[in-house]
Order: C-alpha cells, then structure tokens, then sequence
C-alpha cells in the first residue's frame, strides 16, 4: 500500500485545490491531506478566510481524499514523522525545494519520494486571484450607476 501525503491551506476550496488532490491520489492507495494550521496560513499566505477546523473537514469531505489531518504548529515535519507517507506531492506554487524535503525526511527517518504536481492545464487558479476578481468586480459595480 503506498500512502500519499498532500499538504496546503486549502482556504476557499477551489478547481485548482481539486486537480492537485485528484493528482495526488494518482500517486498511490491512500491520501492523507495535512491542512495546514491558522497560524502557519497566516505566516505563509496571510490571514485565512477560514478557520483550521472547518478547512480541514471540507477538505476531508472531498472524493479523492482519505483522511485530512491539522498540520504541526511547531514542527512541519512531526506529521510526516507521524503518519510515514511513501510519498509527499507538492502542489505547483508551493515553496517547498523537493530534494531538501526528501533530504529532511530521510535524515528524521522517512524516506519518501517528493513530486510536484503541477497546475490546471487551461487556468491558474487561487484563492487570493479569485479574492482579488471578487473585490474587483464589486468595486466596479459601485461604479456603474
């Protein structure tokens, strides 16, 4: 059995949140999303739009995904230590360098095998761009009269 493991926000669950988890699970028999915690969100994206726990149970609710568990708040690899994936997708805009990944995950004792998903293949979508298109749109709607 080879066990996937997804990570990301998933704030405002969106088409491009879908490809990368349908992808992932491609990846092996099991999926395991970690979402990540309020206060890693902020960190890395700004504030999120919706708490951890309700984040966390849509994401859960998704077809394609077995489990959805809180990240660390201390520790992004203690759940990677906890949970033993055989293999860690990233998403196409994440951070993350894949072989420093591996590297971390071997030197705590977990090997796994690291691959980028990449994105949509006809649009680039993400929750701050679908924010910003909402904001737009009815800032221009207060203009037409």
């Amino acid at each position: 059995m080879v066990r996937v493991m997804a990570t990301g926000v998933f704030d405002l669950l969106h088409p491009g949140h879908l490809h990368f988890l349908l992808e992932a699970r491609k990846l092996g028999d099991e999926l395991i999303v970690v979402v990540a915690r309020d206060q890693t969100a902020r960190r890395l994206k700004g504030e999120p739009y919706v708490a951890e726990h309700l984040r966390r149970t849509m994401v859960e609710a998704l077809k394609p995904v077995d489990r959805a568990v809180l990240g660390s708040t201390t520790d992004i690899y203690q759940t990677v230590v906890d949970l033993r994936p055989d293999v860690i997708a990233l998403g196409y805009n994440q951070l993350w360098n894949e072989a420093e990944v591996a590297r971390e995950c071997e030197r705590r004792g977990v090997p796994v095998r690291v691959v980028r998903i990449g994105p949509m293949p006809h649009d680039e979508i993400a929750t701050r761009k679908i924010v910003e298109r909402i904001l737009e749109r009815a800032r221009r709607s207060k203009e037409v009269p």
